[in-house]
């Protein structure tokens, strides 16, 4: 199981670095910088990989996920939040696939900065509080901050 999770956070690193640098390339690939193409790009790899693979991890692996990130175990709170986590991804998804728009994909790409913002947040507190200080669970605030900064100049961009 373990070699499983660490698959997983393979796969989601190597999925966010991938949509990051290749984003970027197609957002300056041409004589001005189009935001646009990179945030359609970016958003089906992005949240599939960040919140598709946590969710598969959370309702695949769920005892061994929260031990490694010094969490509770057999929480129906860790299953709600798999299954939150994998409505994002279908979420975003649909909207690329049905070609809804720039509005509709920065709509799902807020919702899951703000879960992951939150999410950061609350991995922070764990760790003051508790002094919970695993890699697992102290990665998230600053991982996420790094995303969200990656994220600011397409998105300031396009609007």
């Amino acid at each position: 199981m373990k070699k499983a999770l660490l698959v997983l956070d393979i796969l989601r690193i190597a999925a966010v670095g991938i949509a990051f640098f290749f984003g970027y390339q197609i957002g300056f690939s041409g004589e001005t910088y189009d935001p646009l193409s990179q945030i359609h790009f970016m958003v089906p790899i992005l949240i599939p990989a960040v919140a598709g693979t946590s969710g598969l991890e959370g309702l695949l692996f769920s005892r061994q996920s929260a031990e490694g990130k010094g969490f509770e175990t057999g929480s129906n709170y860790q299953k709600q939040s798999a299954f939150a986590m994998l409505s994002l991804t279908a979420a975003a998804f649909l909207v690329y696939f049905a070609q809804w728009g720039l509005f509709a994909e920065l709509t799902v790409l807020f919702v899951f900065c703000l879960f992951f913002l939150l999410s950061g947040i609350n991995h922070a507190m764990d760790a003051v509080k508790n002094r919970n200080y695993r890699w697992q669970n102290i990665n998230r605030p600053f991982i996420t901050l790094l995303m969200l900064m990656g994220l600011v100049y397409p998105v300031i961009q396009a609007l």
